[in-house]
């Protein structure tokens, strides 16, 4: 049978690359299941002149559609074709449409780990009815400083976001503006006031951009939208139906409480709990909703409840789980609205 090998990325945070490979065998088990039809048999760590690879068979060679698919795997270097002893490099071509310093560039503390967010809009995605397509829109709503935003829009898509921090917000919307000038890319970027019964309700970072001149003129463009408000009134501002995907890291609630309007929590499942049926309304059919959270803030079956209560259909998915520290052990669950 064909037998492949994954090269792994080296991660800059230690902790997670300790983990990097048993993830990259559970993210390579969706890719297989949910959009190669099961050619995926089986995978294993494999130690190949002193370098940690992931190996699998398939019950066919993979073709080019395939291998591109496989290039998106969110901890992926290189992927090889296995001959025996050797290893015929494959050619990859993955979705990413920009610099990769969009992604890389911004250092804060609380920053999620850049492959965790790709692997989670991936399967997130793979969970969806489109799957990894173009043209999709994707929402998160407790956005920080943009790192699902970013990957989003990595990959051509738009990109949406709310939170409630203003730090935060400026953060973002200033490193954004500056990115797309330093790119020299052909963009508009305005911020502007949104007011309900003449209240400030929040404000709104608005972004159009192509990759070149005669791109936007095509109206071949990324739109980037980004609100600073309570993510529990996000129905105020993106209407139902919107969104193929909603795409979130969950506050941890152990090193900083859990923002939901009505002040802090230590449990991120009590803003979960209120903020996923709106969240919900925001989907459309047949999209998919993932989250990631601290499992020291709540157990999976408790998170499963909230998003069926919802409406939504949890996915069966493997083992996500890992260590990020003493306060913090991490998972993804992830749901479709029923199309």
């Amino acid at each position: 049978m064909p037998r492949y090998a994954l090269l792994i990325l080296p991660a800059f945070n230690r902790v997670y690359g300790e983990s990097s490979i048993r993830l990259t065998r559970s993210e390579l088990a969706v890719f297989s299941a949910r959009a190669l039809g099961g050619v995926v048999l089986d995978s294993e760590e494999t130690r190949i002149g002193g370098v940690p690879y992931v190996t699998f068979e398939t019950t066919r060679p993979l073709d080019d559609a395939d291998l591109a698919l496989l290039s998106n795997l969110s901890s992926v270097y290189a992927v090889f074709g296995m001959e025996g002893e050797l290893l015929r490099p494959q050619t990859m071509r993955p979705r990413d449409r920009l610099s990769s310093d969009l992604i890389t560039i911004q250092k804060y503390a609380g920053k999620t780990n850049e492959h965790f967010t790709k692997l989670l809009l991936n399967v997130t995605a793979l969970a969806g009815d489109k799957g990894l397509a173009d043209g999709l829109s994707v929402f998160d709503p407790l956005c920080g400083r943009g790192t699902t935003l970013n990957q989003a829009l990595m990959y051509g898509y738009d990109a949406y976001g709310l939170d409630v921090d203003a730090k935060d917000f400026e953060a973002y919307t200033g490193f954004v503006k500056t990115w797309l000038r330093n790119k020299r890319l052909k963009h508009t970027a305005e911020t502007v006031p949104v007011r309900r019964e003449r209240a400030l309700a929040g404000r709104r970072f608005n972004v159009t951009f192509g990759l070149s001149k005669e791109a936007v003129k095509a109206g071949d463009v990324q739109h980037l939208t980004v609100v600073n408000a309570d993510t529990l009134k996000s129905r105020e501002f993106f209407k139902p139906r919107s969104f193929d995907l909603l795409v979130t890291d969950a506050p941890y609630g152990v090193q900083h409480g859990s923002k939901g309007g009505a002040g802090l929590s230590r449990s991120p499942l009590e803003l979960l709990a209120r903020a996923v049926p709106v969240w919900a309304e925001l989907l459309r059919p047949g999209g998919a909703m993932g989250i990631a959270w601290n499992t020291y803030g709540g157990k999976s079956a408790e998170l499963a409840n909230i998003l069926g209560d919802a409406g939504l259909e949890v996915v069966t998915y493997p083992d996500f789980e890992h260590w990020v520290d003493q306060a913090i052990v991490r998972d993804i669950i992830v749901a479709r609205k029923p199309a």
